[in-house]
């Protein structure tokens, strides 16, 4: 069973949508330092990918430090992956940029688009 999941969208490459899945998973605390991750095989099967995919994906995380190659075990969580700061803003790049696209095609301003995160985020009950 694969601890993450992916809703495939059309005009983004299906590594990079594993990867970021992936990625927010280990540094959102889904997945825990020396949690088993799937293999190539699994990853494959599970999200019906071709394995090459999967082994990008696979390959990827472990030359970014998230994943650490254990011997007759397999992949497993880097002790280092617990998300920094900086790690977890970058999590959110892709949508701020959609928002902020999105903002700006309606016309508003930075001001209007502050206020309305900041009313979304007092919703959910964030503390500013």
């Amino acid at each position: 069973m694969i601890p993450f999941r992916v809703a495939f969208e059309p005009g983004s490459a299906l590594h990079e949508q594993v990867l970021y899945a992936a990625r927010k998973a280990i540094v959102g605390g889904k997945l825990a330092a020396g949690d088993a991750f799937p293999s190539v095989r699994t990853l494959a099967r599970e999200l019906k990918i071709n394995p090459n995919t999967a082994h990008k994906v696979v390959e990827r995380l472990t030359a970014e430090g998230l994943l650490e190659v254990m011997p007759g075990i397999g992949c497993v969580v880097a002790k280092a992956a617990a998300g920094s700061r900086s790690e977890k803003k970058r999590l959110l790049d892709r949508e701020v940029e959609a928002l902020v696209v999105e903002a700006r095609r309606l016309g508003l301003g930075l001001e209007e688009l502050q206020g309305a995160v900041e009313e979304h985020w007092m919703t959910l009950g964030g503390r500013k």
